[in-house]
């Protein structure tokens, strides 16, 4: 009997696989990065087909480095990259443009639009998030009417819309199944938190015919089986999926109401888990399924986004030329033994939450003639915390208006779990504990999402149940926070005269 799982990982900037043990050792990992493309300023696309051959030579890397053969594969989860949209022809699963990801700013004035025709509170209520163009409703849209012929067809039935995870599996099933499940679909501003189901008003306004979406099925359920591949056996069970910081959400075990995590990646995502009612944000969060097990009633969460985090590294490497490799940015911030009052709001691509400005721009503050390059890391490392630190405390006073443990205003965390690329900073995981006030739990892997999908898969073939999938993460370091409160009210002091500067209204 075949006893690994294949947890296929797919990003914005690479496909990762990894080939997990039943017990949740990793046995093999490998990455494979494409290309981006950026038509306009503000635009990024990908194309589908290199994501496909990204995601197959990963997992043919991964099996070797495992050393194992495809057939010892059990059964397959998936997490992805969320918002991006794809358009596809059903009859031979041909895209008809590339991506539009999530990262893309086109629709933002589509969304504008929709804001002063007053939809807010309509979508906010049903959905559970705001207007803006990071989420899928107003690209799908936008492909439809400007690839020719695009609505047409899309009326006619011959069109398939998903993001990554129904693509994935359209592929994987030999076009056999279009589906996605409810955390991916919770974020199309098209389904309802309540119902679980596509909303025909949300459909009508966002001008999205019906039969281009796919069906909605649980995060951890078997869905669909391989067939006709070139690279896996036929009959592998496809038994988990979920967007990419759900799966994160899980593979840091935060089963119950009131545990949070957060990953450090191309931007900074925070999720509190809320148990099995949903919570609407008054306090600029957004609310998402945080996953669905079987027929089990789904889980919530109160998710937060910074949408540029190890991205503004990225721009000190490649923008500025201050270091060579992200790597060396902790070195260099750890040469100053403070940002010297320098601030960096890294509002590259837009404030998301709690702000959702999404005309807002990057902003340093605080300079002066002895500001040094190792004074801007530090501020940068510090722009990410307290980037997050915000997230943390609009989440704890939501979290409080249903007594939920985090408490009634200001952060209470017991504890944060982190992950992502930029969890592995020390520098940068003290500071997020001592300006958050929380400790701070740092698995010894960290990236968390792809054991999230093997964790689920995992359960959705019944190989283990949550509370053994629980065992499986292994915490590595702890970071107490150590800053007095006058230090923190500082640096927060800093940080809010900043963003208001950042601001556009």
């Amino acid at each position: 009997m075949s006893q690994h799982l294949l947890a296929i990982d797919q990003g914005t900037t690479g496909s990762t696989a990894l080939v997990v043990a039943r017990d949740g050792t990793t046995l093999g990992r490998a990455t494979v990065e494409f290309p981006q493309y950026f038509p306009q300023p503000g635009w990024v696309e990908h194309d589908a087909e290199e994501i496909w051959r990204s995601v197959e030579e990963s997992i043919g890397k991964a099996l070797a480095a495992a050393k194992i053969t495809a057939g010892d594969i059990g059964g397959i989860g998936i997490t992805n990259q969320r918002e991006t949209t794809l358009v596809w022809e059903k009859k031979n699963g041909a895209p008809v443009h590339r991506a539009i990801v999530w990262q893309c700013r086109r629709t933002a004035g589509a969304c504008d639009e929709l804001k002063r025709a007053g939809h807010a509170p309509k979508i906010f209520e049903r959905t559970g998030l705001v207007i803006d163009a990071y989420f899928s409703g107003t690209k799908i849209a936008w492909l439809l009417d400007h690839v020719s012929g695009a609505r047409a067809r899309a009326e006619k039935g011959e069109l398939a819309f998903g993001t990554i995870d129904s693509f994935l599996i359209h592929r994987l099933t030999g076009g056999e199944r279009h589906v996605t499940d409810v955390t991916n679909a919770s974020r199309t501003l098209l389904f309802g938190l309540s119902s679980l189901a596509w909303e025909d008003e949300m459909l009508a306004l966002f001008r999205v015919p019906r039969g281009m979406l796919p069906a909605v099925v649980s995060s951890a359920e078997v869905v669909g089986e391989t067939r006709g591949l070139s690279f896996l056996p036929d009959g592998i069970p496809i038994a988990g999926i979920a967007g990419y910081q759900q799966a994160a959400l899980f593979g840091q075990a935060c089963f119950r109401p009131g545990e949070a995590k957060c990953t450090y990646g191309t931007g900074a995502f925070a999720l509190m888990n809320v148990g099995e009612k949903p919570v609407w944000s008054k306090s600029g969060l957004v609310t998402t399924v945080a996953w669905r097990i079987g027929k089990q009633p789904a889980s919530y969460a109160l998710e937060g986004s910074s949408f540029i985090a190890g991205a503004a590294v990225q721009w000190l490497r490649d923008g500025l030329g201050l270091i060579k490799t992200a790597a060396e940015v902790e070195a260099l911030a750890r040469e100053v033994p403070s940002s010297d009052g320098v601030v960096f709001v890294p509002a590259l691509a837009g404030l998301g939450a709690p702000y959702w400005d999404q005309d807002a721009r990057g902003v340093i503050v605080g300079l002066t003639r002895g500001t040094t390059r190792a004074h801007l890391a530090r501020a940068t490392l510090e722009g990410f915390a307290l980037s997050v630190y915000d997230l943390l405390e609009a989440m704890a006073k939501d979290a409080g208006h249903r007594g939920a443990s985090p408490g009634t205003g200001g952060i209470d965390l017991a504890q944060l779990r982190v992950d992502g690329g930029a969890a592995r900073n020390d520098l940068l995981m003290q500071f997020q504990a001592d300006v958050a006030k929380t400790r701070i739990e740092r698995p010894f892997e960290v990236e968390s999402t792809g054991r999230g999908a093997a964790m689920l898969a995992g359960v959705g073939l019944g190989w283990f149940d949550m509370q053994s999938a629980q065992s499986i993460l292994k915490i590595e370091r702890s970071f107490e926070p150590k800053m007095t409160s006058a230090e923190r009210d500082a640096h927060v002091a800093r940080w809010r005269d900043a963003i208001r500067r950042t601001r556009t209204s």
